[in-house]
């Protein structure tokens, strides 16, 4: 990830959470990855995805929440991480073992109940759009 790449990302997150104490620090050992931090407390970490020709970056954040199976908790939890009440923790069709996350009607990504991944794709596609907004 380049400095343009980290900033983007940085703004991206901040606009889609609605939380501007969001910050994407870059790693000074992995140029592939960076961490998100709310604050002072990290919450996810960010990798690049090059597969298939097509750069996107996949955030992944570790729930730490007693039980990871009670969609109410999980719903609790994510509101009060990232500050938005707008979040939403929905069952999913079918499977008992994710459950999807959403900001409003926007899918956000799956949240594994098994062992409390949370992972969310972010295309390069979404930080061009930004720019333009």
């Amino acid at each position: 990830m380049d400095v343009q790449e980290v900033r983007k990302l940085d703004a991206y997150l901040k606009r889609l959470f609605g939380n501007p104490q969001m910050k994407v620090i870059p790693r000074s050992k992995n140029d592939d990855s960076a961490e998100v931090y709310i604050g002072e407390q990290r919450v996810a970490e960010l990798s690049v995805d090059d597969e298939d020709g097509d750069r996107s970056f996949q955030f992944e954040m570790t729930i730490k929440t007693a039980d990871a199976r009670d969609i109410r908790k999980l719903d609790a939890y994510i509101k009060q991480v990232f500050g938005n009440p707008k979040i939403r923790v929905v069952s999913r069709p079918k499977k008992n073992d994710s459950v999807e996350v959403y900001i409003g009607e926007q899918f956000l990504g799956v949240l594994f109940t098994d062992d409390g991944v949370f992972q969310m794709a972010i295309l390069e596609d979404d930080l061009v759009e930004q720019e333009q907004d």
